[in-house]
């Protein structure tokens, strides 16, 4: 079916794609459950809870996320609101994960950055509010747990300026903090919104809108804390820089509202004015050049790849970014680093674990595709020229582990299960050059480790045995010679065939390239793109 360019750039103006970052603990996956309940996506909240508990976050659909509590893989959701189709794209709240944070980042169009309004700004946020800066992400701030005692508004807002280095503009204002958080003031309408709870924080909160000199307000809050709530609008309406669209668009200004996600103050509040901010999808950069959203033929990326969502299909998914045109079910294009057709019969949406078979989809939106092995994180699919984007994020491991079978009867299940879990980016697979033929698990974290070795036992029925190796960093080696290999103590090969020299410390590292003239240790695996 043929798409008029109105239809397409109707489809691309009304389509947001953004992902949440924040430190561990900042309440990321509680915000996402409540901006999907504010989308009218899910009827009822179920926020976080450790094990014992009865329900559990929409977007961590794994059981070892329900059994312990965090996010450790990255999910894709999209929801309608107030015309607008919104895809959220939930990210890993662990550290030790933050490579598929980092992968989930080249999706997005815009970021919302999450801050503890009792923390503030956190080692985790500084990392990933770097990235969105290199990607020239517009940033939108959000600061959390209003509804628990928290630092000063003002600074908290110096603080964000200070250490990340970027204007911040307030466009709303906490009414109170603590037990006594009531709301928030939108400086914009001059209005405040007043919250009431709801049974288990679970169902929209109520909302009275009403202004600063209510009545109502100086006797809920009291008559100091009134006061200085007054005092403190006058001051930012005063003193703070009026916010810029382009500015913000451009990375230089960042919007501050603040909220309580487990009580849903203030969240109807963000998403509103979020819709309004944060930009449409934009052009893909390829080696070549820019293609527009717009562009007529359909052009997409795989960022991400999952293996057995659903116990029951025991299949691989691959999660790929629309960036051009159309995608219709069934239709054909050109895999680019395959050089070949392939037919897309049955694209999914994703909802948690739940998947529907969809009949189209737009840019901005992603897609999962059944992988049985073809597809790979960086992988192009173009319906029109021949696309190369540049490598994804590749982070050095700093954990090693040699790993086997524990009953030797189980090595089929094995090998799959470390192909798989090591394509979708769990953990990165290396093979001794020689030696027993035992691969050679590399982590950033050791929750990586962890759940590897859970998902096997759990999702495969294998038992494993793992040994620890001394090693605490890994250089790719680049332009090297056999014979250079053969001197250095402990080479092992990356799942393309690459040489990765593993050393225990940077004095190991410095000390092999004082030694081995010509030797070119890399941090990342060199470009597999070759250009004419």
């Amino acid at each position: 079916m043929t798409v008029t360019p109105a239809e397409l750039a109707r489809q691309v103006a009304r389509r947001r794609t953004f992902a949440i970052i924040s430190h561990p603990d900042a309440g990321k996956t509680t915000l996402t459950e409540k901006l999907l309940l504010y989308g009218g996506a899910i009827q009822r909240a179920g926020s976080v809870k450790a094990k014992g508990s009865g329900s559990h976050a929409t977007s961590d659909w794994m059981e070892l996320e329900q059994k312990r509590g965090i996010s450790i893989t990255s999910s894709a959701l999209q929801f309608e609101y107030l015309g607008h189709c919104i895809n959220l794209l939930d990210t890993p709240g662990h550290q030790d994960f933050s490579e598929d944070t980092y992968r989930t980042l080249v999706a997005a169009d815009s970021a919302l950055m999450l801050i503890d309004g009792g923390k503030g700004v956190e080692t985790q946020t500084i990392k990933l509010f770097k990235v969105c800066r290199d990607r020239g992400i517009p940033i939108v701030t959000v600061v959390n747990k209003m509804d628990r005692p928290s630092r000063a508004p003002l600074d908290l807002l110096d603080e964000v300026e200070k250490v990340l280095g970027i204007t911040v503009v307030p466009l709303t204002w906490p009414i109170g903090s603590g037990e006594d958080f009531l709301g928030v003031y939108e400086l914009a309408t001059k209005e405040v919104h007043v919250f009431d709870r709801t049974a288990h924080n679970a169902q929209r909160a109520g909302v009275r809108v009403t202004g600063p000199d209510d009545p109502m307000l100086r006797e809920r809050l009291g008559d100091a804390a009134h006061d200085q709530l007054v005092d403190s609008l006058g001051l930012v309406e005063t003193a703070a820089e009026p916010f810029d669209r382009e500015r913000f668009l451009h990375g230089k200004q960042s919007p501050m509202f603040f909220a309580s996600a487990l009580t849903n103050f203030g969240v109807e509040n963000i998403l509103r004015r979020f819709i309004e901010l944060c930009p449409c999808p934009g052009p893909l950069a390829t080696l070549d050049g820019e293609i527009p959203p717009t562009a007529p033929f359909f052009s997409g990326f795989v960022y991400k790849i999952a293996a057995n969502m659903d116990k029951q299909h025991r299949d691989r998914i691959a999660f790929l970014r629309v960036s051009s045109g159309r995608f219709e079910r069934g239709m054909e294009a050109t895999h680019v680093r395959l050089g070949r057709s392939v037919r897309m019969s049955h694209p999914h949406r994703f909802f948690g674990q739940e998947r529907v078979s969809i009949e189209d989809a737009w840019p901005g939106d992603v897609i999962g595709l059944i992988n049985p092995g073809m597809f790979r994180v960086g992988d192009v699919v173009s319906a029109g020229p021949k696309l190369e984007v540049r490598n994804f994020p590749r982070f050095a491991p700093e954990i090693f582990a040699q790993v086997r079978a524990k009953d030797p009867s189980m090595s089929k299940g094995f090998g799959k299960g470390l192909a798989q879990l090591g394509e979708e980016g769990v953990v990165q697979v290396f093979w001794p050059r020689t030696g027993p033929r035992e691969p050679v698990l590399g982590a950033v974290g050791e929750l990586q480790l962890e759940v590897f070795q859970w998902r096997l036992e759990n999702e495969y029925n294998v038992q494993i045995v793992m040994q620890r190796k001394p090693y605490t960093r890994a250089r790719w080696m680049h332009h090297v010679t056999d014979d250079l290999i053969e001197l250095l103590p402990m080479v092992v090969r990356d799942e393309s065939g690459r040489p990765v020299a593993l050393f225990s410390s940077d004095f190991e590292i410095d000390y092999a390239l004082e030694r081995y003239k010509g030797l070119e240790l890399l941090d990342a695996p060199p470009s597999e793109e070759t250009k004419a």
